[in-house]
């Protein structure tokens, strides 16, 4: 477990939990949204966001936790991949940690990723491109998806781990002072 993956809908805690992960296994840390979004909320185009990921890979001698979906991204962060951790919480407990989460960083206005001056605003938390709407959105979409591609064919090389609630998400980095999951 060297090159890793860490999905899941929008505040499943897939950015604390591959902080962790990547301190205790001694691994570089990638986050996707820092590398996607530009200053003012404007996206990455494909091509550029695509080389910054590869660039941060490259970097990462010793292995990665890649944080973030992002599909289309697949074939450049997953060339490579070893394990995809998967973040599976109930409907419930992401919908109350992004409303929690948004109005946080409202409250706060910091920026969101240390490369863009992206913030939070009540206003941004209540449209229609919001992180709370598209996780209501998402959840689903995001659950389904990821149940056909752990029995994809194209993913049957990559170690698939699926923690489904809080307990399960806190034992796994307990554990891994342990050496089964170092193999």
């Amino acid at each position: 477990m060297k090159k890793i993956n860490v999905v899941g809908t929008s505040a499943t805690g897939k950015s604390t939990f591959s902080r962790a992960l990547a301190t205790k296994l001694g691994l570089h840390y990638i986050e996707l949204d820092n590398l996607f979004w530009l200053d003012d909320w404007q996206e990455c185009p494909d091509e550029i966001f695509f080389a910054r990921i590869e660039a941060e890979m490259v970097k990462a001698k010793n292995g990665y936790v890649i944080d973030g979906n992002y599909t289309r991204a697949i074939p450049v962060k997953w060339a490579e991949i070893d394990t995809v951790i998967w973040l599976d919480l109930p409907f419930p407990i992401n919908l109350y940690r992004s409303i929690k989460r948004a109005l946080s960083r409202a409250k706060s206005k910091q920026d969101l990723w240390p490369d863009s001056n992206n913030q939070e605003s009540l206003w941004r938390m209540f449209g229609s491109d919001s992180i709370v709407w598209w996780m209501i959105k998402t959840h689903q979409k995001n659950r389904n998806k990821y149940i056909k591609m752990m029995s994809a064919p194209e993913f049957q090389h990559i170690q698939w781990i699926r923690l489904k609630t809080p307990k399960q998400v806190e034992h796994f980095l307990a554990q891994l002072d342990s050496y089964e999951y170092l193999v």
